[in-house]
């Protein structure tokens, strides 16, 4: 596969141009790891606004001005294209973001729902998400397309991204979070699950133990870098040899060990620059 995407525009051929991709915190790393493997040498940069997470229990006003600070942010480092690698980003600000750079490729991430109906026996299909994406207009949107008369049991998982955030997969606290949200779909005999929030696919493990071998999890992270390589390709960019960039609002620390261990590949991490920091 040819990995170079070509972009356009006066940055072009200069070694600022990457992709930008942006989470409310490290969940989105799942998303970047399936892009680091679509696009293999394709400059990365990833922004984790752990500062300001979980998105998930915020108003839509503070997710819409965090989105569109970070996308502000990505852009003048050079990104060409923005992936939105949190679902409740996509939800609340995506249609924003796309009128406020209409030029720019914002690609979003939303649950799963249309690979979850191609697998379904018994048409009745769990969603666990945050409580913003599944009040979501968007998340309606979805539902009313592609339900095609299937039983979607929308589950809110409040608490759970912020508990993946602190890094500590297997701590009694998530363990026992997950356990509890899995029992509702459960009782409710769903047999496929969409993980409806990125940071949901670092316990893809826990919540496939809590189900049952019978039940399919469905997890859209390779789906989306398989779709960003594809709008991505007309605008090509010569492979470097440089490892993806993090930036956190966060803990530098925190987000490197969170790497080291989550990622098959090295990475550098730093600070988002402290004038692109602002408050929502």
């Amino acid at each position: 596969m040819d990995s170079s995407l070509h972009f356009g525009g006066p940055t072009a051929h200069s070694a600022a141009a990457c992709v930008g991709v942006f989470d409310s915190g490290v969940g989105g790393l799942s998303v970047l790891r399936a892009l680091h493997d679509r696009m293999p040498g394709v400059p990365l940069l990833y922004v984790a606004d752990s500062g300001h997470a979980p998105y998930g229990e915020r108003s839509d006003a503070y997710v819409m001005a965090r989105s569109r600070c970070i996308v502000e942010h990505l852009l003048a480092q050079g990104a060409q294209g923005v992936v939105i690698a949190c679902n409740t980003a996509t939800a609340v600000a995506v249609r924003e973001l796309r009128s406020a750079w209409p030029s720019v490729p914002i690609i979003g991430v939303e649950p799963g729902l249309k690979p979850a109906l191609a697998v379904t026996r018994n048409r009745r299909i769990g969603v666990m998400a945050t409580p913003s994406t599944l009040a979501s207009a968007k998340f309606q949107a979805l539902i009313d397309a592609h339900a095609d008369g299937a039983t979607v049991v929308a589950r809110p998982c409040p608490g759970l991204a912020a508990l993946i955030e602190r890094g500590e997969l297997d701590a009694p606290a998530l363990i026992e979070a997950v356990t509890e949200h899995t029992a509702a779909l459960r009782a409710a005999q769903v047999d496929t699950v969409v993980l409806g929030c990125t940071h949901y696919t670092f316990v893809h493990d826990h919540i496939q133990r809590a189900m049952g071998t019978d039940v399919r999890i469905i997890d859209t992270a390779d789906a989306v870098a398989r779709h960003s390589a594809e709008r991505l390709r007309t605008f090509p960019i010569p492979p470097i040899a440089r490892a993806p960039l993090l930036q956190t609002t966060g803990e530098v620390e925190r987000l490197r060990q969170i790497a080291s261990a989550w990622l098959p590949f090295a990475c550098s991490v730093e600070r988002m620059p402290a004038a692109a920091v602002r408050s929502a």
